[in-house]
């Protein structure tokens, strides 16, 4: 997207930022800035972990009432049951906890506030306070921000003092198994929808590096992840990438630090190989396109054997450039810096 706010209306709403203490309407001036930005409303709704349409609202409202609309709730309906700092008080209870149903909030809303909620009208005020029932995501509880953050600022250093013609890769192994991903779907009520499973634990083993400046995947299957594979790998990638250093990002496993990795890039002089901080795969790009590979190829996939899952994973990843649009916004280089008790974005 385009800019469209003047630096005076950047300012203003980088000082109401400031001041406020309200995180929904805080989080409403946010929007406004990341479009102006030039992120797209799905990218500005991922960060800010909203909807798209919610973001379309709120730029909408700005452009209408300005800043000040941004500040102002207009719930539709009867009065709500709750006053607004009693509203504040629950929206940042529930930022704190998770709850398994609406039921619950209303049993906590009658002890707290001395107010009684039907489920209905309790779903319809979470909706209304921007919350959505979906599943928590789990992080590593060890995870070290100021190291995330150290990694971070190295690999823009890295990125703006290259070569043009060094090179990036962000690598990993995945190991799917011969076994359908059960997932969130539409399903007509009051039928339930099967997908066969298989015995045994086979699996495949995948070994591969992502290029975030080609936006291509190199992927190659062997009988087990290990420092062999790996040297495979890297003698692919030097058959591709003729010319420049090859940046070799990946996580602290250990065929990564054996000796015959290290006797290996001591001869292949363009080889570097970079070590993410323990305990952060949400700074390795690829994790987000197996991610992906997993949600295109396994979901609700039934493979009868491991040929046929064979195939389809090979397809998907020499068609990565049909899912170019998917991709654009997904392999985004905003790390997410994983906090003890919350998470951020790092732009």
């Amino acid at each position: 997207m385009e800019k469209f706010l003047s630096q005076q209306q950047v300012t203003t709403l980088r000082v109401e930022h400031r001041k406020c203490k309200v995180k929904r309407y805080a989080d409403r001036m946010k929007a406004i800035l990341l479009l102006n930005s030039g992120y797209s409303f799905q990218q500005t709704a991922d960060i800010l972990l909203m909807d798209d349409d919610t973001v379309r609202r709120y730029l909408n409202i700005y452009e209408q009432e300005g800043v000040q609309g941004l500040m102002i709730d207009l719930y539709v309906g009867s009065s709500p049951l709750l006053y607004e700092n009693e509203l504040m008080d629950l929206e940042n209870h529930l930022e704190e906890h998770t709850y398994l149903s609406a039921k619950e909030i209303c049993e906590y809303v009658k002890e707290k506030f001395n107010v009684e909620y039907k489920v209905s009208g309790m779903t319809a005020l979470l909706h209304r306070l921007n919350f959505a029932y979906k599943k928590p995501k789990i992080v590593p509880g060890k995870a070290d921000a100021e190291q995330q953050q150290k990694f971070v600022r190295k690999y823009r250093k890295l990125k703006a003092h290259k070569a043009e013609e060094d090179q990036i890769y962000f690598a990993d192994g995945c190991h799917p198994m011969l076994n359908p991903i059960a997932g969130y779907g539409w399903i007509k009520k009051g039928t339930q929808k099967e997908i066969p499973s298989n015995t045994g634990r086979e699996h495949l083993n995948l070994n591969g590096a992502y290029n975030p400046q080609t936006g291509k995947a190199i992927i190659l299957e062997s009988e087990t992840v290990n420092a062999q594979s790996t040297i495979q790998l890297f003698e692919k990638i030097q058959r591709i990438q003729t010319e420049g250093k090859i940046y070799f990002i990946s996580d602290n496993a250990r065929y990564y630090r054996s000796q015959l990795i290290k006797e290996y890039v001591r001869k292949h002089h363009r080889l570097k190989i970079i070590p993410l901080p323990s305990y952060s795969p949400n700074l390795n790009l690829i994790e987000r396109l197996w991610h992906f590979y997993k949600k295109k190829v396994l979901y609700h996939a039934h493979y009868p054997n491991l040929n046929q899952m064979r195939d389809a994973t090979n397809i998907f990843f020499r068609n990565l450039k049909h899912h170019k649009d998917e991709l654009k916004n997904l392999m985004t280089e905003n790390f997410q810096i994983i906090k003890p008790n919350f998470s951020e974005i790092y732009l």
